[in-house]
Parts: C-alpha cells; sequence; structure tokens
C-alpha cells in the first residue's frame, strides 16, 4: 500500500507520518508545495492513499487536481473549521481537523482500508469542496458562559477563563480572577463550543487558553507540565499522546 503525505510544513508532515506508521503503515513520499506535488504526480505511480493539507506554500492543493486527474483515496488534514467540512464527509474518505487527534486518524484510517478492501473508493467532486471553501459557513464560537450562583445567574466572559477542568462528575471554569464556577456542561461539549485556536484539550481533565499559558515545562514520562496564573489545585498536565499536536498548537 502506497501512502503520500502533502503537507504544507515539514515538522507537521513528519508528525503526522510518525502518527501513522505508529497505527502500522508506512509513508513512502512527503510534499510540500503545488508545484513539487504537480511534479511528482507526472512521473510517479499514484499512491493508494493521500494524506492531503489545503493551504500548501505556494497555493491551495486544489490546484494539483486542476491538473491532474487524482484517483487516490484522499484524508483531508486541516485547519478550516468543521462547518466548512461538510463537503469533505461527502466526497473524501475523512478530514482530520488540526492539530490531528491520533483516534481520529486511526479511524479515518480504518475507514480507508474498508474501503479499500471493498474496491469501492470513488473520485473526488473537487469542485464541490471548493465551493464550500470559497463561502464557508463561519461557526460563531461561544463568548460567554451562563452559571448559576444560588438564585441568579453570572455571565462569564470567554475572556475571563483561564481553564475549564473536570472533577468529581462536575465541569468547572477556573477564572483569571482565581474563581471556580460549576457550569452545566461537559468538556466533551464545551471543547465543540470554544475556538480550537485559542483553546486546547491538554488532558481528559483540562482544556487551556493560550493567553493563560504562564509556562511550560518538562515532566515526567515525556509529558509537559503548564503553570497557569492563578489555579493551583492539582497540576495541569499534557498527556504524553497530546504532546506532539500540544507543540503544533502553540506554535
Amino acid at each position: 500500500m502506497n501512502i503520500l503525505i502533502i503537507e504544507d510544513e515539514k515538522p507537521a508532515a513528519r508528525l503526522l507520518q510518525r502518527k501513522v506508521e505508529k497505527l502500522g503503515l508506512q509513508v513512502n513520499t512527503m510534499l510540500h508545495s503545488v508545484e513539487e506535488a504537480i511534479e511528482w504526480f507526472q512521473n510517479n505511480p499514484h499512491p493508494d492513499l493521500i494524506f492531503l493539507d489545503i493551504q500548501l506554500s505556494d497555493g491551495l492543493s486544489f490546484e494539483i487536481f486542476e491538473q491532474i486527474d487524482i484517483k487516490s483515496a484522499v484524508i483531508f488534514t486541516t485547519a478550516y473549521d468543521e462547518y466548512a467540512l461538510r463537503a469533505f464527509k461527502l466526497n473524501s474518505i475523512d478530514y482530520l481537523l488540526k492539530p490531528i487527534d491520533e483516534e481520529e486518524l486511526s479511524i479515518a484510517i480504518s475507514k480507508f482500508k474498508n474501503q479499500f478492501q471493498k474496491n469501492t473508493i470513488s473520485s473526488l467532486d473537487f469542485e464541490a469542496i471548493k465551493r464550500m471553501l470559497v463561502n464557508p459557513v463561519e461557526k460563531e464560537y461561544k463568548k460567554r458562559f451562563s452559571v448559576k450562583i444560588g438564585q441568579q445567574l453570572k455571565v462569564i466572559s470567554i475572556e475571563e477563563v483561564e481553564c475549564f477542568y473536570s472533577e468529581n462528575k462536575g465541569t468547572y471554569i477556573h477564572t483569571l480572577d482565581n474563581r471556580d464556577y460549576l457550569i452545566d456542561s461537559t468538556l466533551e461539549v464545551v471543547e465543540t463550543e470554544i475556538n480550537p485556536k485559542d483553546f486546547y484539550r491538554v488532558s481528559r481533565k483540562f482544556i487551556v487558553p493560550l493567553k493563560a499559558v504562564k509556562e511550560i515545562q518538562v515532566y515526567s514520562n515525556s509529558r509537559l507540565k503548564i503553570i497557569l496564573p492563578t489555579y493551583k489545585d492539582d497540576e495541569v498536565i499534557v498527556a504524553r499522546e497530546r504532546v506532539g499536536d500540544f507543540k503544533e498548537w502553540i506554535g
């Protein structure tokens, strides 16, 4: 099985390569630009599967397919908002929203293997995907959360959040003024409601905003420890399997 990665940034390509190979597949080639990809396709047999970034260093990757008739299966890897990706679900094997989660990668590869074995992989409608991206549906992320305090409701702006955390089956907001508020939600739901460019789920217990990361320390077992301005009740640890994605997120 031949696998190709077309990814704008070399560090991101290497990180994806490690994750794919960890799942037992071999990445044969990595490319980083439209020009490079077109030349490669003109001189090499097409792979079985392509991991395709949308935005490359010299343009959108769709420019490749305007010149080359690609028959490979495609899994998109992109930072585009999930609402703009509905066409990807209809026109590709899958899409992976950056930073790429290893569990989601595994599911996408399993989906590809299933279609590959059944020989049911169909060609892509790149025009449909391009139209979706030209006028994407903008997702509105939450700007505030309401919490109940006694018989009153308090509104907390997203700008006040130092972290979200779970404890004893409850989900809490810890604010920059060192206060904790119980919210009627779960971290899984909160994660879908806040902007992934600003917030990252570092573990099952914590979601942190980039602006609140005061310090990052090397921790045991290849993990990282985050120091926040006021939260001191527990150590905020980046899970080992999330360290690579976390580093990519912080840039």
